[in-house]
């Protein structure tokens, strides 16, 4: 028996061959109480059993809740590196390192203001989470059903890069409001330390638009930035497996499984930081300053500007998406959501090539 699109579609490597590399399919095992084993594809494993179809309801649920949980607590638990992050991208002449950003920020606001921005970067990322995560799973179905079973095998490439956009071009409006604030309170000190102080000034000032501004740039940094997560941990995934685990992911325990989804998510972080990084300096300038547009600002930076701030973002994204990717496996386990193994060429689509009889 042939998997079904949307198994496929959820078992997908997205940079795998899609005509050349051929598995042999065999039948799933029968357990002794009747139930059928699954071998697992992302890097840990569950418990016998699935608590839910795939792509039910309640699989969604679960899946933007471990959105939640993986982008709102990573997020806030790096505010003091976020802080000296931004404060280094807007004013780079005071704040000349990440030590020196680090030093400065304790001499005057001292160490309780390192931690300025937490409640805007808690509530807007795990916003964000939620529609990051649960919205992806939904866009894999969505245009897997659109493109058919052997087409979901021939593009699953595109298919994972165009979900993945998707779902964080309605992940970023989420979060534009709450990092509007956090910016604002990080790099103006003495306009707000607060939550409840900040929103009511911004919008008695600006209005509304003083919370959206930034959505543009946000989708510049975020969706090649979400694009790249997923990609390259499904890949990274996949050369771990290949080249330096010293044995197959089904005998590995769930520990040593997750471990492997760590190590996957920091490498993963390392080009997200990258290729949205330029965009990141242009949101935190605009987010600043009264007035001012994303095109402006772009060019008053430079092209040595926009890239200030990069190794602290680094580190940051490196480990944010590393725990995040732990997180929301782990959360995926704990629930024994579904979790297909990676993808078979479809038996129609053998015949059409004539790779079997």
């Amino acid at each position: 028996m042939y998997p079904t699109a949307l198994t496929q579609l959820a078992r997908a490597n997205p940079f795998s061959a899609p005509l050349f590399t051929l598995q042999k399919v065999e039948e799933p095992q029968q357990s002794l109480n009747g139930q059928r084993t699954r071998r697992l594809a992302a890097a840990a494993t569950a418990d016998e059993g699935d608590s839910c179809e795939f792509g039910s309801q309640k699989y969604f649920v679960l899946c933007g809740f471990g959105g939640i949980l993986s982008c709102g607590t990573t997020h806030t638990a790096v505010v003091p590196l976020d802080l000296v992050k931004c404060r280094m991208q807007v004013n780079p002449d005071k704040y000349k390192s990440i030590g020196n950003g680090f030093s400065v920020t304790v001499r005057e606001d001292g160490v309780r203001g390192l931690a300025k921005g937490w409640a805007p970067t808690f509530i807007g990322y795990s916003m964000q989470g939620l529609c990051k995560f649960g919205f992806y799973e939904v866009f894999k179905i969505f245009y897997s059903d659109l493109l058919g079973e052997e087409n979901t095998y021939l593009w699953r490439t595109s298919l994972y890069l165009a979900a993945s956009a998707s779902a964080e071009f309605f992940a970023d409006i989420a979060l534009a409001p709450m990092e509007a604030v956090k910016v604002r309170i990080q790099t103006q000190p003495g306009y707000a330390n607060t939550l409840r102080q900040c929103v009511p000034k911004m919008f008695a000032e600006e209005g509304l638009w003083a919370f959206y501004k930034g959505v543009v740039p946000l989708w510049m940094r975020q969706i090649p930035y979400t694009m790249m997560k997923f990609a390259c941990f499904e890949r990274t995934v996949e050369m771990l497996y290949k080249y330096v685990v010293p044995k197959p992911r089904s005998e590995c325990s769930k520990a040593e499984q997750l471990v492997v989804t760590f190590v996957a998510g920091y490498i993963a972080g390392v080009f997200c930081a990258i290729v949205s990084h330029p965009a990141d300096s242009v949101v935190s300038v605009l987010n600043k300053e009264k007035g001012s547009t994303a095109a402006q600002v772009l060019k008053r930076l430079g092209p040595k500007g926009v890239w200030k701030g990069l190794v602290a973002r680094i580190i940051m994204i490196g480990t944010l998406t590393a725990l995040q990717w732990f997180i929301y496996d782990s959360v995926k386990v704990y629930f024994r959501l579904p979790r297909p193994p990676p993808p078979e060429m479809p038996e129609s689509l053998k015949k059409k090539l004539g790779l079997t009889e």
